[in-house]
């Protein structure tokens, strides 16, 4: 079975077209028109071991919010499409990836229930054109559309870049593992269901 999704979202504020295998090579060919996102969002796909097409149109004119926002939304509704009733998955996954000073942990449940917090802790204003403050949102959209549970932290580094970057590397790791086969057919749960 592929695990795969094409997402087609338009509003108001943004125009997505989003493509995404889980079980890739790390392929990528994205535009958000925002360049630190789109090096995050190359580091994710990269480091999972996902194949990820991403075009977007947004009011940028406006701010970088929409753009980010929407983007996240539509890859979290990708992965919850390609991972579909999500039988035979590892579940969990860990990671805690270093960045020269900076050191990224994360972990994840794709148990279906979303919760999300997220400790980066940049200092500053901007990376590039994107707000840091939309970095952790990002997470927490990814997160809430892909109907996942995600504790992400930063637990040292003086460099905000090295910092988001390590963050982002630890959560492709996490997420490549929860999303492994078993080769066992049922849902990973004592309850039966995810």
């Amino acid at each position: 079975m592929k695990r795969t999704a094409d997402i087609k979202r338009r509003t108001n504020e943004t125009d997505i077209t989003l493509k995404l295998g889980l079980d890739g090579n790390g392929q990528t060919q994205i535009d958000t028109g925002i360049g630190f996102l789109d090096h995050m969002l190359t580091a994710l796909a990269f480091h999972a071991g996902w194949d990820l097409q991403v075009s977007i149109t947004g009011d940028l004119q406006v701010d970088d919010h929409h753009t980010a926002e929407d983007c996240a939304l539509a890859l979290g509704q990708a992965l919850d499409q390609a991972l579909g009733d999500r039988q035979g998955i590892t579940r969990f996954g860990w990671a805690l990836i270093p960045l020269d000073e900076a050191l990224g942990q994360a972990s994840v449940d794709l148990a279906t229930r979303p919760f999300c917090t997220v400790d980066l802790g940049l200092k500053r204003e901007m990376l590039g054109t994107l707000a840091c403050e939309n970095l952790t949102h990002f997470v927490q959209s990814f997160a809430t559309a892909g109907r996942f549970c995600c504790h992400l932290d930063v637990l040292k580094g003086a460099n905000d870049h090295h910092r988001a970057e390590a963050a982002f590397k630890s959560l492709a790791k996490a997420l490549q593992q929860a999303v492994a086969p078993t080769g066992i057919p049922a849902p990973p749960s004592t309850k039966g269901v995810l």
